[in-house]
């Protein structure tokens, strides 16, 4: 499966954005899908997860209320909206798939995605 991230750009702390993540190639719902990021001079690091079927979600502590990631199979695609956003929040994000795990809960290990799109960078200002 190809993934390609899109939606980032900037943006003033407390706004939002919603990032897309197209795929191609497979169909989506076999696939758990992951949002990461990576900022500059940092590790790359999980923000969201969501199950095959979109039942189960995970997110990391600092965006949990903040962000909510979703999914939909039909046009194989997910998203990540992301609100009240934080300078701490600036990265390039990329979404990620996995093809082993059917699970309820989605891995937030980001070596446990096989599959893996170009990023997109978003920059929040203070």
């Amino acid at each position: 499966v190809q993934l390609q991230a899109s939606g980032g750009g900037l943006v003033q702390a407390g706004g939002s954005l919603r990032l897309s993540c197209a795929a191609s190639g497979r169909t989506l719902s076999n696939y758990a899908l992951g949002w990461f990021r990576q900022a500059p001079g940092k590790e790359r690091e999980f923000v969201a997860a969501i199950s095959r079927n979109g039942g189960g979600t995970k997110y990391a502590d600092s965006v949990k209320g903040r962000f909510t990631i979703s999914r939909d199979n039909a046009n194989n695609m997910v998203y990540l909206q992301m609100n009240s956003l934080e300078p701490e929040d600036t990265a390039v994000y990329y979404c990620a798939a996995d093809s082993v795990r059917w699970g309820l809960v989605p891995t937030s290990v980001g070596s446990q995605y096989d599959y893996w799109g170009l990023g997109t960078l978003v920059t929040v200002s203070s």
